[in-house]
């Protein structure tokens, strides 16, 4: 066979179609923080649709449902958790060495 016509030959490769991140039952809404919480980084950022493998309809619901549990003090507009921790580590009283 020659290499040009190999070119255009496709993949006979199978896949698995990916199960969609939202099921048609579940409803985006700023109450449900199990669904909501998947849709955020460990930083706390909203993950892109990219990412989220969302519609633009489900992106779009899925950034108001984190703006309002925000601003209603459900979410943390920040995660510092890990900033915290260590912040404490370094600010604590160290023992004195005998």
């Amino acid at each position: 066979m020659d290499k040009s016509k190999r070119l255009f030959l496709k993949s006979k490769r199978s896949f698995r179609r990916r199960l969609p991140p939202i099921q048609s039952g579940d409803r985006i809404d700023y109450k449900n923080m199990g669904l909501i919480s998947r849709f955020i980084s460990e930083q706390g950022k909203i993950l892109s649709r990219r990412v989220n493998r969302l519609t633009l309809k489900q992106q779009r619901l899925i950034t108001i449902a984190i703006k309002q549990a925000r601003i209603l003090s459900s979410l943390p507009f920040l995660n510092n958790e890990k900033q915290f921790e260590k912040s404490a580590t370094t600010t604590g009283l160290k023992k004195k060495k005998k």
